[in-house]
């Protein structure tokens, strides 16, 4: 007999928990405030746990589950309810629900709402309170049970499945497929096992997917979202025997990420924490926003220069892994009073002359040629000429060319050899003398120049693991927890320090790093077309104020070339590049036209809701068709803004975006005049070139 056990509101979402009074299983089920499922009795469904994990000798699940899944097995039926508390404190409510194996395994799930918060935040304990030692293979950080509560029977043709994969440059592409595609319709006879387990493995957490699933039930218009925060390899799965849909992730299991976690008797051991949300309509795109705005608070409690969302400038397209004190000089002189308030050194500072960037890193003493006297005076000219001065490191790892390269009791290992990949290898972070090297090197060179901002770059993966703990899923676990460490030690002796956050780009765009980081890099997609696809993909994996978007100008640019990359930056934080030194009076007046609506639309970006408009884009390098943005303020009097980017082959008279309200249009952006008018509640653009970009900014009537 499966019986309500809780419900609890937490803002407009309430938590479900169902008991089986036979197994004293529990289950959570999230739903809209006012929404309430079937009777249980209603469905063919039975309990699926609200905690999933697997204990090494324990028996693996059945219905053909092997090597594709470890839920539902003994491990989990061997839980049993103990009781449920739910604490309120002035800012959260905490639910923890308590699970007792007689072997002397507890476990806690921990699901907490933040007042205000649009999501949950969830995660699990595992104790072992028994006398010996016990080894875990799978311990998921969240699982929500009972996705088709609205609908008799098994919801067919309803349920569909989003997620976004990510490749270098190509960052956030969002796939939907139906339940039936992905083969997850319960069988005739309720025995096999149906599941879709898909993760990343490795240092870079988005080099495949991103953490991110959302599973939406079209005919109830409810949608239900989730999001890992996690800097290592990961897991989501859904799961499904019967009526009833499950999803599931958190760590990469033994099969999925070689990982095995021994905790010895008296030992804790804690889950990476997960972001759940479920919203009733709004798609896509208002379930992503829900979870991705957990981090505004953090945001705003962050560097007080960062609340302005300020104008950069990165000379690395500029120099090209070259910088020096000449050529600095040469860009400020350019670029001061035109609206820049932080100016970053990137790589190449140390190299010495001969040798690439991209193989020297590690050493970072600074180069005598490129600054024969030190970084002093660049720094103090960066700083007069009104400017934050920032730096590039890439911390975690060693270019073959440098000294470190060859430190290697000092590098991680994999089966006893050093772990190398293509011109890298890779720090242990675990290891007191690699601390201390990097406190020296990194926050030593911060210190001693007086830097404002660092640019963390890291751009090779370690993949499945290394050695040093008891698999090579919890050596790659505990080597990027102490990395995180190392960024928390760095802020802690530099209060105030602003962190950029890049993996060859994109790949590191989960919510952990980004809850450490004021920003981060979008994507390693510099000059390219496809930089406002890519741009505005991210909108649902994180927020507008934190994705640094390049716009890099060359001097043979058309201004409507010019134009379409200021335009970019508009999705996002602007960052300035390229032939700025070279540049003519109608190009610059391009650029300080841009800057100056930037920073007008500054406060929409950072607390606005993103709408997107027009077709599918296909190919990224080659796109056709259309892209219109919509970016509102959400509140009876916010303003909003509108961008539209027209790509190749657009057959339309005319583009159109969907007001949320009533608008004036106030500005406009552009290389020349353009027709944009407001009829009703449609924003109209006529477009009649290819590759141009529009901005416009609607007044709140």
């Amino acid at each position: 007999m499966v019986k309500q056990l809780n419900s609890y509101e937490l803002g407009d979402m309430q938590a479900i928990y169902f008991l089986d009074e036979q197994t004293d299983q529990v289950e959570l089920m999230l739903l809209p405030q006012g929404m309430e499922p079937l009777d249980w009795n209603e469905k063919n469904q039975n309990i699926d746990s609200l905690v999933q994990l697997k204990l090494i000798g324990d028996r693996y699940p059945g219905g053909y589950a092997g090597g594709n899944s470890m839920r539902q097995g003994d491990s989990v039926t061997e839980l049993k309810f103990e009781k449920q508390v739910r604490t309120i404190e002035e800012r959260e409510i905490r639910i923890v629900t308590r699970m007792q194996d007689e072997r002397g395994y507890q476990v806690e799930h921990h699901l907490v709402w933040t007042k205000g918060n649009q999501a949950l935040e969830s995660y699990v304990c595992f104790f072992n309170q028994s006398q010996s030692e016990v080894s875990l293979e799978m311990l998921s950080s969240f699982s929500i049970g009972g996705i088709t509560p609205l609908t008799k029977g098994d919801a067919h043709d309803t349920l569909f499945v989003h997620r976004m994969r990510s490749v270098w440059s190509m960052e956030g592409r969002l796939v939907t497929d139906s339940i039936e595609e992905m083969q997850l319709e319960p069988s005739w006879g309720g025995h096999a096992v149906r599941v879709e387990r898909f993760g990343e493995n490795g240092s870079m957490p988005v080099n495949h997917y991103f953490p991110y699933v959302v599973v939406e039930d079209a005919k109830n218009q409810v949608f239900w979202g989730a999001q890992l925060a996690h800097n290592a390899s990961w897991q989501m799965e859904l799961y499904r025997k019967d009526d009833g849909l499950s999803v599931s992730g958190g760590l990469a299991d033994r099969e999925f990420g070689h990982w095995i976690k021994q905790i010895q008797a008296g030992e804790r051991f804690q889950t990476p924490k997960a972001i759940l949300s479920v919203c009733h309509g709004g798609g896509v795109d208002e379930i992503s926003q829900r979870l991705t705005s957990v981090l505004q608070p953090v945001l705003d409690q962050g560097v007080e220069s960062e609340q302005k969302l300020p104008v950069l400038f990165n000379e690395y397209c500029t120099t090209w892994g070259c910088p020096s004190h000449e050529n600095i000089i040469g860009i400020l002189d350019k670029i001061r009073n035109k609206g820049f308030e932080y100016f970053v050194i990137d790589c190449g500072w140390y190299k010495e002359a001969g040798v690439p960037w991209d193989v020297s890193m590690g050493d970072y003493q600074v180069s005598k040629e490129l600054f024969p006297d030190g970084l002093n005076e660049t720094v103090s000219a960066i700083k007069d000429a009104g400017m934050k001065p920032g730096i590039w490191f890439e911390i975690e790892n060693v270019g073959e060319a440098s000294k470190a390269y060859q430190r290697e009791e000092h590098l991680l290992k994999r089966d006893g050899v050093t772990l190398t990949t293509t011109m890298r290898r890779f720090w242990d972070m675990r290891d007191p003398w690699v601390i201390q090297y990097l406190s020296e090197r990194v926050i030593g060179t911060l210190k001693k120049y007086g830097f404002e901002y660092i640019k963390i770059d890291d751009n090779d993966t370690i993949g499945l693991g290394c050695d040093g703990a008891e698999s090579l899923g919890e050596g790659l676990r505990q080597e990027m927890e102490a990395a995180v460490s190392f960024i928390r030690k760095m802020k802690e002796e530099i209060p105030n320090l602003i962190v950029e956050n890049c993996a060859s780009g994109g790949h590191r765009l989960e919510p952990g790093m980004m809850s450490l980081c004021s920003m981060a890099s979008f994507s390693d997609a510099h000059e390219c077309e496809e930089i406002p696809i890519i741009a505005a993909n991210l909108h649902r994996v994180i927020l507008p104020r934190q994705s640094q978007i390049w716009a890099v100008i060359r001097k043979t640019d058309s201004l409507k070339r010019m134009a379409y990359s200021i335009a970019n930056t508009f999705l996002g934080r602007m960052c300035l590049s390229g032939d700025v030194i070279e540049l003519k009076e109608e190009q610059w007046e391009v650029i300080e036209n841009g800057i100056a609506f930037y920073k007008r639309i500054a406060p929409i970006i950072k607390y606005g809701f993103t709408k997107r408009f027009g077709p599918e884009i296909t190919s990224y390098r080659h796109p056709k068709g259309w892209q219109g943005i919509l970016r509102s303020g959400r509140n009876k009097t916010g303003d909003a803004y509108a961008l539209f980017h027209v790509f190749y082959g657009v057959r339309e008279k005319v583009l159109e975006i969907e007001l949320d309200k009533e608008y004036e249009l106030q500005e406009v952006y552009s290389d020349s005049d353009v027709q944009v008018t407001i009829e009703g509640n449609k924003l109209r653009y006529f477009p009649t070139e290819e590759m141009k970009a529009v901005a416009v900014y609607l007044k709140s009537r």
